[in-house]
């Protein structure tokens, strides 16, 4: 399965994880070779300036009067003088390619923290560097995701599969009661759902990650189908007793309506999820110029702003205990099919004040 990093982590995610941040601003483009043309037109014409300069010196003190070593020493002087101004000039010129293949080297070998220092050079090589270091950065991110995703992959998958086996173990006591017997199969039965939702999850986000367009595409009304996930989801929210406050307008959409359902079962089962009992659970879908605008609002604990930048990552969860229901993949599918649709979807939260999911979709097309 591709783990491309989400556009979202390169454009906002701080450090270790951040995109691109050039230390060096904006530069103005030359030729590598018109720069070292000029560096040569300067070394010759500095080292005939001081070659005149020196060779004026000596004549005027009169230290050259063997004829035969005046016509020597002039040549030798120029060319010693070329010599020690190019290796002197080219020195500051050629240091950041020394140090860029020193840092490749360094990437090479798995160090994605180095970075060229590309303060005051000029021209294609300071793109050059910058374009390096960009890339270092992107690397590691890179890197951090990857590693972030296998250790999330495993904990989500290995957790059911010990519940498992450790109840059913258990069922193999003759001391067990009926109780007792009822209550560990019921658990092996949710942790096996688990674990099947896991699966789909995992195939379905697959398979989207490969999808490029959107079949099947029919024209239907979005208001209903939120109203049809809200009465999938009764169970939950009946529960938990949350009071529901739907402002749903008529809005057709042209869309693939199977896909689009995981988008509001998800956003919605998350709401309910993180909502405490008896509280609000708000649902609006609106016609805002040329998009359907659907918000999903709850009265959760919310957000800080690390947990808000990383929720679509998958199988990343706030809660690093993992208490909570779910496997970190809901997020993830909804963005992703979002994406498919021409939308997007933002998420607006702090700690203490809910959270609350926006989803906007083009109209166009319908």
């Amino acid at each position: 399965m591709r783990l491309p990093l989400p556009s979202w982590v390169k454009s906002n995610l701080p450090a270790p994880y951040g995109g691109r941040n050039r230390p060096c601003g904006p530069r103005k483009r030359d030729s590598i070779y018109a720069t070292l043309m000029v560096l040569l037109l300067g070394v010759i014409l500095a080292a005939g300036l001081i070659t005149v300069a020196i060779y004026g010196f000596l004549v005027f003190f009169g230290l050259l009067v063997n004829p035969a070593f005046r016509v020597i020493a002039l040549p030798t002087m120029l060319t010693l003088s070329i010599v020690m101004l190019y290796a002197g000039m080219s020195w500051g010129k050629l240091k950041p390619m020394s140090d860029l293949v020193q840092a490749m080297r360094a990437v090479s070998k798995g160090d994605f923290n180095v970075r060229v220092d590309c303060k005051d050079v000029p021209g294609d090589m300071g793109e050059l560097v910058a374009s390096f270091n960009d890339m270092a950065c992107e690397l590691g991110g890179l890197e951090l995701f990857r590693k972030d995703f296998i250790n999330n992959f495993s904990h989500e998958f290995k957790t059911p599969i010990v519940s498992i086996r450790g109840f059913a173990k258990q069922l193999e006591r003759e001391d067990l009661t009926d109780a007792q017997r009822r209550e560990y199969l019921d658990i092996i039965i949710s942790e096996s759902d688990r674990l099947a939702n896991m699966s789909n999850n995992v195939l379905l986000l697959s398979k989207l990650e490969n999808q490029t367009i959107v079949t099947d595409k029919t024209v239907y009304r979005l208001d209903e189908q939120l109203r049809r996930c809200i009465l999938l989801l009764e169970k939950q929210w009946s529960e938990k007793a949350l009071e529901l406050d739907l402002d749903l307008e008529e809005v057709r959409f042209l869309g693939n309506e199977e896909m689009v359902q995981h988008v509001w079962v998800n956003l919605i089962g998350n709401a309910i999820k993180f909502s405490p009992p008896g509280g609000p659970l708000s649902v609006t879908l609106r016609r805002e110029g040329g998009e359907a605008v659907a918000r999903v609002r709850d009265a959760g604990p919310g957000m800080d702003e690390a947990t808000r930048q990383r929720i679509f990552e998958k199988f990343y969860q706030g809660d690093t205990a993992h208490a909570a229901e779910g496997n970190g993949l809901g997020l993830s599918l909804a963005q992703r099919i979002v994406d498919l649709c021409g939308g997007r979807l933002a998420v607006d939260s702090a700690p203490g004040a809910g959270s609350t999911f926006t989803v906007y979709l083009p109209l166009e097309e319908a």
